[in-house]
């Protein structure tokens, strides 16, 4: 009998979390490091994907900063929840802007918009917790809540609705898990606005079933034609015990690169998310808060200025999408975006090739006439486009003519 001498085989260890190899890459910044990695070859590509202003940063808001790097105060370690004055100046400029009070103790000032929307979740979600998640919805959601340890159930709202869910849609989705709602208003990616009426349905919606609100604001000032931005808060006060709000200045004043955004909530919330904070990154850099409490205590006339500006290239961006037989483009009334409906595109033949899905179409239009757009996949299901116009009007004009010149 021979003896069996082999090695037995011993399984390799997983390198990388399930929890992190779970998450996706953020889809609008891979498809701006794309164009731009491309345009820095030398190809002509004209990039629709990432929403980010092509205004610089207003000028009293760089010499905040450039002030603030002189002063040794602000070369050291300061409070994680953000310092004092730029959270004093945030509570006045939410009884401002949005209509209703709170106290600086509620506000947890964070590394972008982005770290605010995961804090929040991470502080009220436990596993097994569902978020509802009005579709089509900014690309970052469901992976924070994932990250959370939640589950996100999308409420799909088409071009027949202007993207704007219902509360029917919503009672019709919500179970025993449901812990929150995500509500976003004005809209990434489809510029869907809510009125004051809805938003006020929703709210009381979410009061009377015990049920979170983690609401985005962060593109509270682009609203365009009659549409009002309305804060949650200010028409159902009563839900301020479960409400989160999350806000920055990265849209409003031309910050994207400063990171600098802001949640606000109830005390045990904010202290929860500020416990976090202390061990994930410590205080936001003290040069962008400076910077950040010259926006927010400034007026907004700078901001007017680059709303009108965004509400032309709107305009005649949705104009020149209509133009495309196939194409449904319901008029964004906030943000800064245009999400078509392009499953009229779909099944037909452009230059021999044919795209099923609008992923398949955004890749023909980057490579036949080097356009940048972002499919609808990122953000919920197939079947559209989400293009910002917030790039000048130049390259939006010739970046749509290229779309059409494909297309027709």
């Amino acid at each position: 009998m021979t003896e069996n001498t082999s090695t037995p085989t011993i399984p390799s260890p997983r390198r990388v979390s399930a929890r992190l190899a779970a998450i996706a890459e953020s889809a609008t910044l891979a498809v701006d490091a794309k164009a731009k990695a491309l345009k820095a070859a030398g190809r002509p590509v004209i990039g629709f994907g990432a929403g980010e202003p092509d205004f610089a940063t207003p000028q009293y808001i760089v010499d905040a900063a450039v002030a603030a790097a002189q002063e040794p105060v602000n070369h050291r370690y300061s409070p994680a929840k953000g310092l004092p004055v730029l959270r004093e100046a945030i509570a006045a400029k939410t009884l401002r802007d949005s209509g209703y009070e709170i106290s600086p103790d509620q506000v947890l000032v964070t590394n972008g918009g982005k770290q605010a929307v995961y804090e929040a979740f991470a502080a009220i979600i436990d596993p097994g917790d569902e978020v509802l998640l009005p579709a089509p919805y900014w690309t970052t959601y469901p992976e924070a809540i994932a990250l959370a340890g939640g589950s996100a159930v999308e409420v799909f709202a088409g071009t027949d609705q202007d993207y704007l869910v219902t509360v029917e849609q919503l009672e019709a989705a919500r179970t025993d898990r449901t812990k929150a709602l995500l509500f976003c208003s004005p809209s990434n990616p489809t510029g869907a606005v809510y009125s004051p009426e809805q938003t006020a349905a929703i709210g009381r919606w979410a009061h009377a079933n015990g049920i979170w609100v983690v609401t985005d604001e962060i593109y509270e000032h682009l609203v365009y034609d009659d549409a009002e931005f309305t804060s949650i808060l200010k028409v159902v006060p009563e839900l301020a015990d479960t409400t989160i709000v999350l806000n920055g200045v990265a849209k409003t004043y031309a910050m994207t690169g400063w990171r600098v955004g802001w949640l606000v909530g109830p005390a045990d919330v904010v202290k929860a998310a500020t416990n976090l904070q202390s061990h994930l990154t410590s205080n936001v850099s003290n040069v962008s808060q400076r910077a950040a409490l010259a926006a927010v205590a400034g007026d907004l006339s700078a901001v007017e200025t680059m709303r009108e500006a965004f509400d032309e290239r709107r305009r005649t961006m949705v104009r020149m999408l209509r133009e495309i037989d196939g194409v449904e483009v319901p008029t964004p009334r906030g943000a800064f975006y245009a999400y078509p409906n392009v499953e009229g595109l779909l099944g037909r033949t452009f230059r021999g090739r044919t795209p099923r899905t609008s992923a398949e179409l955004a890749e023909l239009i980057l490579e036949e006439v080097e356009v940048a757009v972002v499919p609808g996949e990122a953000f919920g299901p197939s079947g559209y486009l989400r293009l910002s116009y917030a790039l000048g009007m130049d390259d939006l004009v010739e970046g749509i003519s290229r779309m059409q010149d494909l297309l027709r």
